[in-house]
């Protein structure tokens, strides 16, 4: 945890933000994978940690905006609980680590929310994505499970978003704790890779960084000589000589901050000429898109730019053709670069997704697009200081969406698909790396993982 001055003026600021109500922030529970005693390696909410801090799972938060008090809630263990897990801290003592004085059993949390519903108090809370407290605030509020979030607070939720949104230099101290054992992931998967292993024998080795560095892993690893798959967690295949490998991973340091990277890289530790020229071409739309990250610039335009950059890249290969902004208004480039260019970081690796990606990555002035490619971009607002944002284009030959394109005679004026079919067993590239704005431009953050091509065959060899 960091020291109970920052969780105190977190909510602080929060409390400002929303000037009155009760704010209600549970934190997770264990989760049974198989059999109650036996759970999922357990993970607190993220908004939990931000506001109060503390690890551990059964806890109940609550901050009231109208009373100027902040509270913890949680079931202090008994004997037979101690018997198997040791002892632990008692709610009293997690709540000092906090700042806040007032604790109690969880029975307590019903009380408080039944006598402000009687005196007709504002109740806030965030949408749920846990079923079990989904279930627990159904009981909590009188509303149906399936309905809770229905009643979320716009509000609360904008209020969080303004201000996680924005990141303190302790949080960029951890994100790049985190980005140190990426790193590590990373340059170790380029130097082990060969043909003749199976994916699982790197996977399941970077893996084992993430917990014996940090936290565990800030998503399940991507890791596959198919990264025409954008999520791709199978990792049964044997590599062989000529495959390009996609490695999509990313870690949590020890107060849960994520780190998100992506290198692609051949196999054999050398790419063919066919291989190396895609692979510039995506390497010269992340240079180009990061060249132009400060203040002010909304971050759809950035993510246009990637795509001119990719649509002019394979107009001169020849698998493209007509003019580049209109192939690209058109939606065109879509058929090989079908996602957005980034999203933000920091306690989660999507940002803040569970509040809604809308209110985190769009606003009143900037909405979604629907067009396929453009629809997926998760973060278009103007950038801000304090910003942490993945950069992570990519190129990828999916021979399903090809051949449905294909028969439906689409883009023709824009795509050659006579020189497209013959790339179909190419795979997918993709490179990314995590960005901090700052007054004046932007900041990569981490270590320098190889990226051009020349220092990518170097570590590969």
């Amino acid at each position: 945890m960091f020291s109970s001055k920052t969780y105190i003026q977190r909510r602080n600021i929060l409390r400002k933000k929303m000037k009155s109500g009760l704010l209600l922030i549970p934190g997770n529970v264990e989760i049974p994978m198989n059999y109650p005693a036996n759970t999922y390696r357990f993970r607190q909410d993220s908004t939990f940690l931000y506001y109060f801090g503390n690890d551990v799972p059964g806890l109940f938060g609550i901050i009231d905006a109208d009373n100027n008090e902040d509270m913890l809630f949680g079931n202090d263990f008994e004997v037979d609980d101690i018997i198997w897990m040791g002892n632990q801290p008692t709610i009293k003592a997690l709540g000092g680590k906090s700042g806040i004085r007032k604790t109690g059993n969880l029975n307590k949390v019903q009380e408080i929310i039944k006598d402000a519903i009687n005196k007709g108090r504002v109740i806030h809370f965030l949408p749920q994505y846990s079923a079990e407290n989904k279930i627990m605030f159904s009981k909590l509020l009188g509303i149906k499970a399936e309905a809770v979030n229905d009643y979320k607070s716009v509000p609360f939720i904008k209020a969080v978003v303004s201000q996680r949104s924005v990141k303190s230099n302790e949080e960029i101290r951890e994100i790049e704790k985190a980005l140190d054992i990426s790193y590590e992931m990373h340059t170790y998967a380029m130097f082990t890779a060969r043909p003749g292993i199976y994916e699982r024998e790197i996977s399941g080795t970077i893996d084992g960084f993430t917990y014996s560095m940090g936290k565990g892993n800030s998503f399940p690893t991507i890791l596959s000589v198919h990264g025409e798959t954008l999520h791709n967690h199978h990792h049964g295949n044997l590599m062989k000589s000529g495959n390009l490998l996609v490695n999509d991973s990313g870690a949590e340091s020890l107060e849960h901050y994520a780190s998100d990277i992506t290198r692609t890289f051949p196999v054999n530790g050398k790419f063919t000429q066919k291989q190396k020229e895609i692979y510039q071409v995506v390497l010269d739309s992340q240079l180009a898109a990061i060249d132009t990250m400060k203040p002010g610039v909304k971050y759809r335009d950035v993510h246009l730019l990637a795509a001119k950059v990719i649509t002019a890249g394979l107009k001169n290969l020849g698998l493209m053709r007509g003019d580049v902004k209109e192939a690209v208004s058109n939606g065109a480039h879509a058929l090989f670069f079908p996602h957005g260019l980034g999203h933000m970081l920091g306690l989660d690796v999507h940002d803040m997704e569970g509040l809604g990606e809308n209110y985190v990555g769009y606003n009143d002035k900037i909405k979604r697009s629907t067009q396929f490619g453009l629809a997926y971009l998760r973060f278009a607002k103007e950038l801000e200081p304090g910003f942490v944002l993945t950069v992570e284009p990519g190129i990828y030959f999916i021979p399903q969406l090809i051949d449905l394109w294909k028969s439906e005679k689409k883009h023709t004026e824009f795509i050659n698909y006579s020189k497209v079919e013959k790339y179909k067993d190419f795979g997918g590239i993709r490179i990314e790396d995590d960005v901090l704005i700052i007054q004046n431009g932007h900041r990569v953050l981490g270590k320098a993982i190889p990226k051009l091509v020349h220092d990518v065959e170097e570590i590969c060899t």
